[in-house]
C-alpha cells in the first residue's frame, strides 16, 4: 500500500482522495481544518459554477451527488450597460451541456465524509510549515491543496505565467432565496450584467442548504461605483446596498430581487484575489519535496468560473499520474512533469481567458459585439468557458478572432466594438 496525504478539503484535493481509495492499493490520509459539521454551519466559500466537462469527471467518479436537485442551467443571457440604466447589447450564451451550482459546504461536507466511509483518513487540524514538512516524511507523496494562508506561501510565484501582481476586482458574493426569474418559464438560467469601467454581476441558479437559491457574485472594478464592501457588512447590509447599486445601475434586476433575503446567517462572502499561477513543488526542511494542486497553484478570478472546474480537471489529471506511476518513485521531477502536462493542456487556456475576460482586449469587445448579432458566436463563447482550450483556437489572438468572425454571413472582420 503506497502512503499519500492530501493538504486540504476542497475540490481537488478531495476528489485526488476519494479517486485513490476508489483505485485501491493506497493508504490515504487527509488533513482538514474543519469537520464536516463545522463546514455545514460555516459561511459560505465559493461561487462555483461547474459546466459539463468537470462535471463529467465527477460523474465518471461517481461523485455527482446532486444532480437531481441542483438546478440545471443550461444558457446565461448577457447585458451590456454602457451607462446606468441604459441597456445595449443582449443575447443568450447556450450551454452544449447543463452547468450547475451546489454549495461547497453540503458537497465538501460530504465528500470529507465519504473519504472515511471509503476507508480513509481524516486529520482535522491545521498544519504550518514545520508540521506539512512531518507529514511529508511519513508519505511517500504529499499534496497541498490549500490555496490560502501559510501553506499556499511555500509555493514560489511563476511570473512568467503570471499575468497581473494585484487584484483586477472587488469581490462580494450573496447567496439570497426570493430572486425574480425575467421568464420563470424558461427554467433555470444564468444571468451576466457587465458595465465597462465598473464592473460585472454574476446570478447564478444553486443549491445551497435550505434548498435552491440564486448566488450573485458582484465583481467590482476597484475604486469604482461597485467597489461598496471593504467593510464586510452582514448579509441583510450586503443586500441593501446591492439593491441600491442595481437600481440606479439596472432597474431591471434591481426589480427581481424585491423580495431577496439572503438565505442563511453565513450567506455572503467577501475578498480580493490576485490572478497567480505558482511552481508546482516546494522543498521543504531535510529536503523532501510537496506537490500543490489546485488553488495552491493556479489561482484565476471568478470572472470565467474556472477555480472549481480548473480544479476538478486537475484532480483528474494528478490521479492518473498517481496510478500510472505505479510503485515508482515520487520525485521532484516527476512532480514537475504532472503539473506541467496537466497546465499545458488545460490550466493555460483557463488562465488566458481569465486574464481576456479581466482586461477586455479590443478583439474581444468584437467577439461580443457579434455574439449580440450571431447565435453560433453567443454559443462557442458559452462553450468557451466551459471547455477553456477552445480559447486558443480562436479567442487568444486578434488574427485567429478576425479569421472566425470573417466566416459568419455578411462579416469580413472584427466588426462591431464594445465601448
Amino acid at each position: 500500500m503506497r502512503r499519500v496525504a492530501v493538504v486540504g478539503a476542497g475540490q481537488a484535493g478531495l476528489q485526488v482522495a476519494l479517486g485513490l481509495l476508489a483505485a485501491g492499493g493506497y493508504e490515504v490520509t487527509v488533513v482538514s481544518g474543519r469537520t464536516a459539521g463545522e463546514l455545514r454551519a460555516g459561511p459560505v466559500l465559493s461561487t462555483q459554477a461547474m459546466f459539463g466537462p468537470a462535471l463529467r469527471v465527477e460523474r465518471a467518479a461517481a461523485l455527482d451527488l446532486w444532480v437531481g436537485e441542483a438546478p440545471q442551467v443550461r444558457s446565461v443571457d448577457a447585458v451590456l450597460v454602457p451607462e446606468p440604466g441604459v441597456r445595449a447589447l443582449e443575447f443568450t450564451m447556450t450551454l452544449d451541456e447543463p452547468a450547475q451550482s451546489v454549495d461547497q459546504r453540503i458537497k465538501m461536507a460530504r465528500w470529507l465524509e465519504l473519504v472515511e466511509e471509503r476507508g480513509g483518513r481524516v486529520e482535522y487540524r491545521e498544519l504550518d510549515r514545520s508540521g506539512l514538512g512531518e507529514l511529508a516524511v511519513a508519505h511517500e507523496l504529499t499534496l497541498v491543496a490549500v490555496g490560502r494562508g501559510e501553506l499556499a506561501g511555500i509555493f514560489a510565484r511563476d511570473a512568467a505565467r503570471s499575468p497581473f501582481d494585484a487584484p483586477q476586482r472587488r469581490l462580494a458574493a450573496l447567496y439570497a432565496q426570493g430572486v425574480g426569474a425575467p421568464d420563470p418559464a424558461a427554467g433555470p438560467r444564468a444571468r451576466m450584467h457587465a458595465v465597462p469601467g465598473v464592473g460585472e454581476l454574476y446570478l447564478q441558479p444553486a443549491l445551497t442548504l435550505s434548498g435552491p437559491c440564486d448566488i450573485l457574485l458582484w465583481e467590482a472594478v476597484p475604486g469604482s461605483a461597485f467597489d461598496r464592501f471593504g467593510d464586510r457588512p452582514p448579509g441583510a447590509e450586503q443586500l441593501r446596498r446591492m439593491r441600491e447599486s442595481m437600481a440606479e445601475y439596472l432597474p431591471w434586476e434591481a426589480e427581481l430581487w424585491a423580495a431577496a433575503e439572503p438565505t442563511d446567517a453565513g450567506a455572503s462572502l467577501y475578498g480580493a484575489l490576485t490572478p497567480v499561477v505558482r511552481h508546482p513543488v516546494a522543498e521543504l526542511d531535510g529536503g523532501v519535496a510537496v506537490l500543490g494542486i489546485g488553488d495552491a497553484l493556479v489561482v484565476n478570478d471568478p470572472i470565467t468560473g474556472q477555480g472549481a472546474n480548473g480544479a476538478a480537471r486537475a484532480a483528474e489529471a494528478y490521479l492518473r499520474a498517481i496510478v500510472e506511476r505505479g510503485d515508482g518513485p515520487f520525485t521532484a521531477e516527476w512532480m514537475t512533469e504532472v503539473f506541467e502536462g496537466f497546465w499545458q493542456r488545460h490550466a493555460r487556456h483557463g488562465v488566458a481567458l481569465t486574464a481576456d475576460l479581466l482586461t477586455m482586449p479590443e478583439h474581444l469587445r468584437g467577439v461580443f459585439a457579434a455574439a449580440a448579432e450571431h447565435e453560433p458566436v453567443a454559443r462557442r463563447l458559452a462553450n468557451t468557458y466551459a471547455e477553456p482550450v477552445d480559447h486558443a483556437a480562436w479567442l487568444a489572438t486578434p488574427e485567429l478572432t478576425a479569421e472566425y468572425l470573417a466566416t459568419l454571413p455578411g462579416r469580413s472582420g472584427t466588426g462591431d466594438r464594445l465601448s
